[in-house]
């Protein structure tokens, strides 16, 4: 025969788990949803809100307008091939280069010989664009970035095509070089990384200077 106190008492226990399991249960799912409208909602939204206010160009993209025709943005390298422009780093983004919805690199090792290929073919495309051109290619011409989608290219890469891009748009390589200059940014903070050109800013200068 069971003993009446005992089952009283496991009933009692079982009964004192599941009020605690409850007390436990209800203040954590409060948190967690107070959490989730806090950092899901009113602070994305309040970020968001701020950025616009303070910096909406910033904010979208940094995108150039003109004409009510979005032209692109500095921050995004674009694919130029014309020979009255200048070319930006090449671009392992798929399904296409310069991707701004996929940002990869090719991930090709040093040794590997799909890269010795695309490098080969890249050097001969920019002989076949400026024939008299002998002098070494920059490597940033020739390699992709890690994103494929840097904007920037070296003052070498721009000097390397500043020939090409005064004869295809019939100004002086003096001009052309005030514009190279003029849109070559320094070091961060004097010290860090290289000088660099911003390829889509150049091209845009270049397209004023020309009638386009």
């Amino acid at each position: 025969m069971s003993n009446p106190n005992l089952t009283s008492s496991h009933a009692a226990a079982a009964s004192s788990s599941a009020a605690a399991t409850e007390g436990l249960l209800r203040p954590a799912l409060a948190l967690f949803i107070l959490l989730s409208l806090v950092t899901g909602l009113l602070y994305p939204l309040a970020v968001t809100g701020i950025a616009q206010l303070a910096f909406p160009a910033a904010a979208n993209g940094s995108l150039i307008v003109r004409d009510g025709r979005v032209l692109g943005s500095p921050l995004i390298g674009q694919a130029f091939s014309e020979p009255q422009h200048f070319w930006g780093r090449p671009s392992a983004t798929g399904p296409m280069s310069h991707n701004a919805s996929a940002s990869s690199g090719s991930n090709l090792g040093p040794l590997n010989p799909a890269l010795a290929e695309a490098v080969k073919s890249r050097v001969e495309a920019l002989r076949a664009a400026d024939p008299g051109n002998d002098a070494p290619v920059p490597v940033d011409l020739v390699t992709a970035s890690a994103s494929g989608l840097d904007p920037h290219i070296s003052r070498a890469a721009a000097d390397y095509q500043l020939a090409r891009v005064a004869k295809a748009r019939g100004l002086s390589q003096e001009l052309v070089r005030t514009l190279v200059d003029r849109h070559t940014e320094g070091r961060w903070l004097g010290f860090l990384g290289e000088p660099r050109v911003n390829v889509l800013l150049l091209n845009l200068a270049l397209d004023e200077q020309t009638g386009g």
